[in-house]
């Protein structure tokens, strides 16, 4: 009796070692990775990877994405582009600085009185600076080209030719735009290193590479194969009157001498047309109405009259006409606005004093120096 009760006991006890060790495989099988975790009493830390760290955008890159801007805003305010993408490079470090990144502010521009705009503050010269805040890019761009037409210490520039971004870069530290003394240097390099003096001879936005290999590649379509028509015999003939399909209309041909806007001495002009206020003028090609006046040597009080020349861009130094002889009637005034040449710069080519006439018959010299 004995004997059996023993052996129960041993059978039991080597079964539910079986058992125990049937439990620890098959748990083991089922979490692996349970046994290698090492207590961690500390909490975890998190990975420094290369996405948590602030990616710069390269020259090539802002270059790529803001050409177009910096054309557009030439076409509409004469200010090279190659001279507003290369500032813009400098000024906001290729678009990594924080007034680029979180205000779209690309030159630094502050609030001063009058900006009805967005805000972002942060310091500066001063703690807490007020900065204008931008929805896009290319408003930047064209708030920073119209702070230059709309102060009359940039004028001078604006009678440059749009390829000279020499003489635009070194005038702009000339008139104090920066405090750097490379400030010109550093601009030019910028521009020739990059070559976007090539932007300033276009007349207009250039397509996007994919836009034009899909012109030249159109993607090919198969034409479907009509099917076959049953056409049955008509029940009865009829005669049907012939259909007199008259030739489409031709488009009016239009010359592109004929417009608006006209071309002498290389300054665009408009000529006054009936009713027209040079504030009606400036509205409608976005300018300031003091600018008008500046560009074409009138007070604030200057009547206008139809047919008369408005010129939206100052005035050269010297005109394309080595002299003119003088006629009946006209003034100094007047040549100097026929041939968009300035009166101060008529006056002192022919050693005259300003406010005096010419003598009908006289030869004004409009580009030499008249000699003794």
């Amino acid at each position: 009796m004995n004997r059996e009760k023993n052996f129960r006991i041993k059978w039991s006890q080597t079964m539910h070692g079986y058992w125990l060790v049937i439990i620890f495989i098959f748990h083991s099988s089922l979490f692996p990775n349970l046994q290698a975790q090492p207590p961690n009493n500390k909490g975890f830390k998190k990975e420094k990877t290369a996405a948590s760290k602030d990616i710069r955008t390269g020259k090539e890159e802002y270059i790529h994405k803001y050409r177009d801007d910096a054309i557009k805003d030439m076409l509409r305010t004469k200010v090279p582009a190659s001279i507003t993408l290369g500032q813009a490079m400098l000024e906001s470090d290729n678009g990594n600085s924080k007034l680029a990144k979180n205000a779209n502010n690309h030159f630094g521009i502050k609030c001063h009185n009058g900006w009805n705009g967005g805000t972002y503050n942060m310091d500066d010269d001063a703690k807490n600076e007020c900065f204008r805040k931008y929805k896009t890019v290319l408003d930047s761009y064209n708030d920073h080209s119209d702070f230059l037409r709309g102060r009359n210490h940039y004028a001078f520039l604006f009678e440059l030719k749009s390829t000279d971004y020499k003489g635009w870069a070194e005038g702009l530290k000339k008139a104090g735009y920066a405090t750097s003394p490379t400030y010109a240097k550093d601009l030019i390099k910028i521009i020739e290193d990059n070559r976007l003096y090539d932007m300033d001879k276009l007349l207009k936005v250039p397509e996007k590479e994919e836009e034009v290999v899909a012109k030249e590649n159109p993607p090919k379509t198969e034409k479907p194969v009509a099917p076959t028509k049953v056409i049955p015999p008509p029940e009865k003939a009829s005669v049907i009157p012939a259909k007199v399909i008259a030739p489409p209309a031709k488009k009016p041909e239009t010359n592109a001498a004929v417009g608006r806007v006209f071309l002498k001495n290389e300054v665009k002009y408009v000529l006054a047309q009936k009713g027209e206020t040079y504030f009606k003028i400036a509205k409608e090609f976005e300018m300031n109405v003091g600018q008008l006046y500046n560009y074409n040597e009138l007070g604030k009080d200057a009547s206008l009259s139809t047919g008369q020349i408005v010129y939206l861009q100052p005035k050269r130094r010297s005109a394309c006409e080595e002299y003119h002889i003088v006629k009946a009637g006209e003034t100094m005034y007047g040549i100097s606005q026929q041939f968009a040449i300035k009166l101060k710069m008529l006056y002192k080519k022919n050693l005259m004093q300003e406010g005096t006439e010419a003598a009908v018959g006289q030869k004004l010299w409009m580009r030499a120096t008249k000699t003794e």
